[in-house]
């Protein structure tokens, strides 16, 4: 879909991404977990080489908080109707593309200066939800798994009742496609003491790559936690032991899947960026791979927990099921 006048200046695909919210919104879901790339950034958010407005202007700082307003301006309307947006840091928002894709102290602070009011209100939380978040740790729990920057806001968790929500930072300064295991098993760990009966996690990068290509021509690249099968391997044998979901994004596609046979990885990365699976290629998953999506999970009161992934073609055709899961809690 060729970008928008509009669309170039906020780089969004606002098309689809309006179209997925009315769909959320007509679902009457209280929480949005969105994991990552709200926002195209990929520079460095720092000062500015002048005070000139040439230079402020033209300045990555500039780009990223300009494109942070555009996309809490598009959310907005969905908090007013009674979704709660959740934000999850993607490699977007935290890395720099000109410094070797690696994640930037800058950015870091521009993530808490533009989605920190988000993390969390716990009175706007009560309003729209209609219950308390409870047990939130948004602290600075960096240096459990040796992180030098403030991690504050970025991996972060809360409780609803009786379940508890995880967000982590895959992408921390200095351990770039990593997550925090050390802060996340002792925070499952507190999680389980105070009762919770259902436990979700939410990163941006997979911890397992779907491949849609063939073995011949794999699309795409590693490019999530398993470039770093040791370390991926520490977080997945948490989140079996402590029977989670794992949603994340990063690859644009859809695809649900047990990695290990146990618990599931729900990747929904097709919120409107360009697909990963190109016009006319051979994919593994043709009716869902060019598919924009998102999954939703439903809590039954007798335990059960539900997740119903939806999503329109490319030629935005009607809205379809693509996915149904009943998890074993």
């Amino acid at each position: 879909l060729p970008l928008s006048a509009q669309d170039k200046i906020w780089l969004q695909n606002t098309k689809a991404w309006s179209r997925i919210m009315r769909g959320i919104e007509g679902q009457q879901s209280k929480l949005l977990f969105f994991n990552g790339d709200m926002i195209m950034g990929y520079g460095t958010a720092g000062p500015t080489p002048s005070n000139s407005v040439a230079d402020v202007v033209g300045s990555d700082l500039m780009a990223f908080y300009r494109q942070y307003g555009f996309w809490r301006g598009m959310v907005a309307p969905l908090m007013e109707a009674g979704t709660y947006v959740v934000p999850v840091p993607g490699n977007h928002e935290v890395q720099s593309k000109p410094l070797g894709k690696k994640a930037q102290p800058e950015n870091e602070n521009a993530w808490r200066a533009n989605m920190g009011d988000l993390i969390v209100d716990t009175d706007r939380f009560q309003k729209i939800v209609g219950t308390a978040a409870t047990a939130i740790n948004v602290q600075n729990n960096g240096a459990l798994d040796g992180l030098s920057s403030d991690q504050s806001q970025l991996s972060y968790s809360f409780d609803v009742k009786d379940s508890h929500f995880a967000i982590i930072n895959t992408d921390p300064v200095g351990k770039d496609n990593t997550a925090p295991v050390a802060w996340l098993t002792r925070d499952l760990e507190e999680a389980q003491a105070r009762g919770a009966k259902h436990v979700f996690v939410f990163g941006h990068k997979p911890a397992f790559t779907y491949n849609l290509g063939t073995e011949e021509k794999p699309n795409p690249g590693i490019s999530g936690l398993d470039k770093f099968i040791p370390a991926r391997d520490a977080f997945w044998d948490v989140i079996e032991r402590f029977g989670a979901t794992y949603f994340c994004g990063h690859e644009h596609e859809f695809h649900m899947a047990q990695p290990r046979g146990a618990a599931w990885q729900v990747l929904v990365g097709s919120g409107g960026s360009p697909w990963d699976a190109q016009p006319g290629e051979v994919t593994k998953n043709p009716a869902t791979d060019r598919s924009y999506a998102w999954a939703t999970v439903s809590i039954h009161q007798s335990g059960k927990v539900a997740i119903d992934a939806y999503g329109f073609d490319e030629k935005f055709g009607p809205t379809q099921p693509l996915q149904h899961v009943l998890l074993a809690h």
